[in-house]
């Protein structure tokens, strides 16, 4: 893939990577995040052809493209906030 855009990692001191690390791994095991996960994957499950390279979108509770998912339907994310997602 030759892309002109060349994304590296943070440059982290080693302190600062094990509590960044901390962080990510604490956030991604709450019990939200959690959810989510288990709702996606119940629906990939379901319907594998709908999910094909695509994200679920807990907000609008259907799968849509990764840019559409990611970039808020280009509204972007700073608006989006800590809405409550609908997790079933």
């Amino acid at each position: 893939m030759n892309s002109p855009i060349k994304l590296t990692k943070q440059k982290l001191s080693a302190s600062a990577a094990k509590k960044k690390a901390a962080r990510d791994v604490a956030f991604a095991k709450s019990p939200v995040r959690r959810a989510k996960k288990a709702e996606n994957q119940r629906k990939r499950r379901a319907n594998p052809s709908a999910a094909a390279g695509k994200d679920y979108d807990h907000k609008t509770s259907s799968f849509k493209s990764v840019k559409a998912n990611r970039g808020n339907d280009g509204k972007g994310t700073k608006i989006e906030g800590k809405n409550n997602y609908k997790i079933t």
